[in-house]
């Protein structure tokens, strides 16, 4: 069974509001006590990947930002271990600290994390994400659905099989990069040496050259596309949720890994229900005689029948009354939410004559009531 991730705040020690500056401030710390070259000691390299793993997430406003929504499924769902890596500035940082070229032995990160690596090369990226938006109603919502949505994506060219070559040939390791992607330029100025490391223009960061490219993708080792998705809706979705469909995005370059596609729910506006997570509210009219009398009403609910509910005697205006059950499951279990019936109690603007009398009657009786009332020790 795989160990679970620590939580990557946990694995630096700082607060979740932590700035850039903090991050880069203890990362170098910790990077200073578990280094490879300065530690020797069982489970240092281990340590020392763990904290820079959590530095390169935290250090990028996007990736921060995704796993702060998602944890560590949005990072590894979304990026590769290499896309992890990046965009940090581990060779600034550890260059800075006199450990060379930003790993141990003169080698980049990449090769302690990684390995010097070959084939597809560095510069091959994993395949893009993608978002649509899905218009659903809430009594989808109440139900469920399963629907097809029409994506225009980037696929593997079936031709090359990916690879940008043409069929019967092979990309062939780039010789000015080693297959890194990457070069690295050492000027010297008096006894000052600077290292720039720039993406290789020979390969265009790929590590690979196509000497015959593929007819079909012109050497991209994709095709556009448009696919049909079919996509699982589940009951009591959250307005605003997001659904990821693993591998469902772009292709990646060069047959490297493709991306997710994220289809984000928009729960319309209903015209009788308005909704508070999986409770339901709506609002029923009643004469100012049934109001006081009491009586029995019936009331639409999200399922499209009618439920009956009892209106008490003497219920005033803007009276709550709750029907258990009646409002939205409850994403992923199997309670449901509750309907709430706002009581409005309706006065009329005009009278009949039989009306004005009856009330003037009923006002009498009030009146002989509160006088009662007031006379009494």
């Amino acid at each position: 069974m795989t160990e679970e991730k620590r939580d990557y705040y946990e694995v630096l020690g700082v607060q979740k509001d932590a700035t850039k500056e903090q991050l880069k401030t203890t990362y170098r710390k910790l990077a200073m006590q578990y280094h490879p070259d300065r530690n020797k000691a069982a489970g240092a390299e281990e340590r020392f990947k763990e904290i820079s793993e959590a530095y390169a997430v935290l250090s990028d406003d996007a990736k921060r930002a995704q796993y702060d929504r998602f944890g560590h499924e949005g990072i590894q769902g979304r990026y590769s271990s290499e896309d992890i890596f990046r965009t940090a500035n581990f060779d600034e940082i550890l260059r800075d600290m006199g450990f060379g070229f930003g790993g141990f032995g003169g080698g980049s990160i990449f090769d302690m994390f990684f390995g010097n690596m070959t084939g597809s090369g560095r510069g091959a990226r994993r395949g893009a994400d993608l978002r649509y938006d899905l218009d659903i109603t809430l009594e989808q919502v109440a139900t469920g659905l399963t629907t097809e949505i029409e994506i225009p994506r980037t696929e593997r060219c079936p031709i090359c099989k990916g690879t940008g070559a043409k069929p019967g040939s092979e990309p062939r390791r780039c010789t000015e990069c080693g297959g890194r992607g990457q070069v690295q330029r050492i000027n010297s100025s008096g006894f000052a040496q600077f290292v720039r490391i720039e993406t290789c223009r020979a390969c265009r960061g790929k590590g690979e050259v196509l000497d015959n490219p593929c007819r079909d993708c012109k050497g991209n080792g994709t095709v556009q596309k448009t696919r049909k998705i079919s996509v699982k809706i589940p009951a009591g979705i959250d307005n605003e949720s997001s659904l990821r469909l693993r591998a469902e995005g772009d292709a990646g370059e060069m047959g490297t890994a493709a991306g997710d596609l994220y289809v984000v729910c928009h729960v319309l506006p209903h015209k009788i229900f308005t909704r508070d997570e999986s409770d339901l509210h709506t609002q029923f009219s009643v004469d100012i005689a049934s109001a006081a009398l009491g009586t029995t009403i019936h009331v639409p609910t999200i399922d499209g029948k009618s439920a009956e509910v009892s209106v008490p005697t003497g219920t005033q205006n803007g009276t709550l009354l709750k029907l258990k059950g009646k409002g939205l499951p409850m994403l992923g279990g199997s309670n449901r939410g509750n309907l709430l019936v706002t009581v409005n109690v309706n006065v009329p603007s005009k009278l009949t004559d039989k009306q004005k009398e009856l009330l003037k009657e009923f006002k009498q009786v009030e009146d002989e009531k509160k006088k009662g009332s007031f006379f009494k020790f």
